[in-house]
């Protein structure tokens, strides 16, 4: 698999700041002739530019995934994630939005064996990736379902993706479940006797997540008088005192510090 992330931040489901408890992923795709990411995304060199200012990087807008599948610049297939994985997205039009990850497939012309080919097995294993890290079972009832299952099962609008397309391809959505648990017991990533091969924008999910969480700790006990007498020094803000400190923010604590000493003496 090949992950980018470029999180659309002015999108007004971005905005929401809304988090959900991941039980399942929903499989789109996006209904137009174009299998290129940027068209969706603002883009970068590897991605491919979006020159027309129609991505979904934009207020205005009632819909966000959270990851597009489809071709880069270099006409290779990869996927870029648009919201954190665990962001409550807008794509199901129905309360799968509470429960389940949505991702897009960028269509072609629909009769491509070998495109469909490439994205499926990306999807496939984006899916694949995703159960793990969550632990879910994709042949459990509603766990990966695409949008037109969500909206037989009442959880979603009424749209046909992805039983539209990979019919045509002599693929159904049972046959994509049981690939997604072939690349799971393939790579079981993280479980006994296997590795997960993390990619650099997955490690700086799991930073952010780490910083996030020490962030949200209280200091230890012990040193709550320390931490007051510094706040009141004008040393710190007080705030974050279990997350780590950058070299930028030591360099201001002790000059602070020092100020202070030289203003006592």
């Amino acid at each position: 698999m090949r992950l980018r992330q470029q999180f659309l931040t002015r999108n007004d489901c971005y905005q929401t700041q809304r988090t959900i408890r991941v039980k399942g992923v929903m499989v789109h795709s996006t209904g137009a002739d174009n299998p290129r990411v940027c068209r969706y995304v603002p883009g970068d060199a590897e991605i491919g530019f979006n020159a027309g200012g129609n991505h979904w990087d934009r207020s205005g807008l009632a819909k966000c995934v959270h990851a597009f599948v489809g071709k880069f610049a270099d006409g290779e297939v990869g996927t870029v994630q648009t919201l954190p994985w665990e962001h409550r997205g807008w794509h199901a039009g129905g309360a799968a939005n509470n429960t389940h990850i949505g991702f897009e497939i960028c269509e072609d012309g629909l009769t491509d064996p070998v495109y469909f080919a490439e994205v499926y097995r990306e999807a496939a294993e984006l899916t694949a990736m995703l159960c793990k890290r969550y632990g879910l079972d994709p042949l459990a009832d509603g766990v990966v379902i695409c949008h037109q299952e969500g909206c037989q099962r009442g959880v979603a609008s009424n749209h046909a993706d992805v039983l539209h397309w990979f019919p045509k391809m002599g693929r159904s959505m049972d046959d994509f479940r049981a690939e997604v648990v072939r690349l799971m017991k393939e790579d079981p990533g993280g479980g006994e006797g296997g590795e997960e091969n993390v990619t650099y924008e997955q490690w700086k999910e799991f930073m952010l997540r780490y910083r996030q969480e020490l962030a949200a700790q209280e200091g230890p006990e012990y040193g709550r008088k320390e931490l007051a007498e510094a706040v009141k020094l004008g040393v710190t803000d007080g705030t974050r005192p279990e997350d780590l400190a950058t070299r930028q923010e030591v360099i201001s604590m002790v000059v602070r510090a020092l100020d202070e000493e030289e203003k006592a003496e």
